[in-house]
């Protein structure tokens, strides 16, 4: 006897070609804000991104744990979500899964309408991509200015810098944002979290964090 397992999505994607700065702006204006799919556009490729569960549990819970390191740490988050960061000088656009104001908090705290075109960019970008077959945001966050980001494919979370010549990206074990952690070390509590419900992991990952702050 054949037993299937199913498979899980996590998210869905679509990607199209030859598509206008025009017509990109005008799906942002139409889709308005009230949606759940996200956009991302960089040289007439245009991606648009659906998360399902898994993928929102994964970006839920790691935001929870990027909060409690800055809480623990005296630091100001402002945490602006999938905002959408765009400049029409360069004709490039994304909206993350999630980003965060930490070093530039001070120059974003009274703001809710934030723009690239006068505000600077976050200090930090959480990427989830479980599906591998989106398109390659880095080139887009590096013209932005993004000094950091986290992107977790499901197993890993993998940090990358932005290189001194703000070109480029370079992969690194630990976060530029709060020096002393290595990534890696967050996916046991990403795994806790399914076997013993994110209150209490939340808890033990807050214990476990003052133990370097």
């Amino acid at each position: 006897m054949i037993q299937t397992v199913p498979v899980t999505i996590p998210e869905n994607r679509v990607i199209l070609n030859q598509i206008t700065w025009e017509t990109f702006q005008q799906l942002l204006q139409e889709l308005g804000n009230n949606r759940s799919s996200l956009l991302a556009y960089n040289e007439g490729m245009l991606e648009i991104m659906t998360p399902l569960g898994e993928h929102e549990h994964s970006k839920c819970f790691i935001s929870d744990l990027i909060a409690i390191i800055a809480d623990e740490m005296n630091l100001n988050i402002k945490k602006m979500g999938s905002l959408t960061l765009k400049k029409e000088t360069i004709k490039k656009g994304v909206e993350p899964d999630a980003c965060y104001y930490l070093k530039n908090e001070p120059l974003v705290r009274h703001k809710q309408d934030i723009r690239l075109d006068f505000d600077p960019p976050p200090d930090l970008i959480l990427e989830i991509d479980m599906s591998n077959s989106s398109l390659n945001k880095l080139p887009i966050y590096a013209v932005l200015g993004v000094t950091e980001i986290w992107r977790y494919n499901g197993n890993n979370l993998t940090g990358f810098v932005l290189n001194n010549d703000s070109q480029y990206y370079e992969e690194s074990k630990y976060s530029l944002t709060f020096s002393w952690l290595e990534l890696s070390q967050l996916i046991p509590f990403l795994q806790q979290s399914l076997r013993d419900g994110e209150t209490k992991t939340l808890r033990d990952f807050r214990q476990w964090v003052r133990h370097f702050t």
